[in-house]
């Protein structure tokens, strides 16, 4: 089991930067693929992005692809998603999650889920 606690949500102006970071619990952290996604209001949770367990291989949709970048520190139980660029549209609550595949998109295979962090785009 794997308890994820996420930081560094805030408000930006349109196309600055954050950096979300996820903290992990547990000494298990490395056999997990980890992902972001995220929920704006009166809209369905999206994908966001994902990283195996080393790190060498991430996903992304188009809509944020070239923009956000997802890392990971196993040897301090980090996950993080550093976003450029940021559009109004990528205003919502941003969540981390633990999975036990390969690496995936479908919040479904995520077991482990974070509390969540705002971020707010303005124009």
């Amino acid at each position: 089991q794997v308890q994820l606690v996420e930081s560094g949500g805030g408000s930006v102006q349109a196309g600055g930067s954050l950096r979300l970071s996820c903290a992990a619990s547990g000494r298990t952290f490395s056999t997990y693929s980890m992902g972001w996604f995220r929920q704006a209001p009166g809209k369905e949770r999206e994908f966001v992005a994902a990283v195996t367990r080393s790190g060498g291989i991430t996903k992304y949709p188009d809509s944020v692809k070239g923009r956000f970048t997802i890392s990971r520190d196993n040897a301090k139980n980090w996950a993080y998603l550093q976003m450029n660029s940021l559009r109004p549209e990528d205003t919502a609550v941003y969540y981390c999650a633990a999975s036990r595949t390969i690496i995936s998109a479908r919040e479904y295979e995520y077991a482990y889920w974070g509390q969540g962090t705002q971020v707010t785009v303005s124009s």
